[in-house]
């Protein structure tokens, strides 16, 4: 690490901030989390069905050098779920949340003519809908506030063809980007991240669609996959003063998988 990146992190330059991430009690979530806090912010965590994951992460966030990180346990499935979130977390902060991570979202594998009404709502609510209503509840407030930062998160899956209502809602995730970065300006900043097929998640996706990661790595030039890590730094670095003219954009942290090979 670079002397100028090292005193960087020795300033923490979320200090001060508090952090929503939605669906972070494990895997990706959980590691923003882990790095929004390591960054100096205040951590809002939920869960829905992991409590015990919640507990443990938060137990590791307390011990970092900030105080006052909170669980919330919420189904934001539905409309009614991602009301009584932020009524929860209105009711647990002193503060307001200055950073929403959008970052809840479920999969489907059926393909849209083998879809059904069940796998649509599921994907449909939680890729999309709780990230839309959400920011309707917050962002309006960070912008009062005079700042803020969301940030969705987005997949690769958004750039290609086959994978049905998965893809439908992440390419609609980066629509509702650029539109609440346009309602939302001057004083917050809305972005995305579209990660490609994340390292740890691997073997997941691999029992789903056999023969998958040994394409994704053929097709991939960086020749690896992504880690949670590297995906948490980036949406982390979103919320950073050199970030504050970039609002709008969706960014795929791939490798360059999305990127066509004849």
């Amino acid at each position: 690490m670079s002397p100028r990146a090292d005193t960087e992190r020795t300033q923490a330059p979320l200090q001060g901030r508090t952090a929503l991430v939605t669906g972070s009690s494990r895997n990706l979530g959980a590691e923003i989390a882990l790095c929004l806090a390591a960054d100096g912010a205040r951590v809002v965590i939920t869960y829905h069905e992991s409590p015990d994951e919640a507990r443990l992460l938060l137990e590791r966030l307390a011990g970092g050098k900030q105080r006052g990180h909170i669980s919330i346990g919420c189904d934001l499935a539905s409309p009614s779920g991602v009301r009584e979130m932020v009524d929860a977390v209105d009711s647990k902060l002193e503060v307001p949340v200055d950073i929403l991570v959008n970052n809840l979202g479920q999969w489907a594998g059926n393909s849209l003519l083998g879809l059904s009404d069940d796998e649509w709502d599921l994907v449909v609510e939680t890729n999309l809908r709780a990230a839309l209503l959400t920011s309707q509840l917050i962002g309006p407030r960070m912008k009062s506030a005079g700042w803020g930062r969301i940030i969705n998160i987005s997949a690769g899956s958004a750039y290609v063809r086959n994978h049905a209502i998965y893809g439908l809602a992440k390419a609609a995730v980066s629509f509702l980007t650029e539109e609440l970065a346009l309602e939302l300006a001057p004083e917050v900043t809305v972005n995305a991240v579209a990660p490609g097929q994340i390292m740890e998640s691997a073997d997941e996706a691999e029992v789903a669609m056999p023969g998958f990661i040994e394409s994704t790595l053929r097709q991939t030039p960086a020749g690896r996959l992504v880690t949670r890590q590297e995906v948490a730094q980036v949406v982390s670095a979103l919320c950073s003063k050199p970030f504050s003219l970039v609002t709008g954009v969706t960014i795929p942290i791939d490798g360059g998988w999305r990127l066509c090979r004849r």
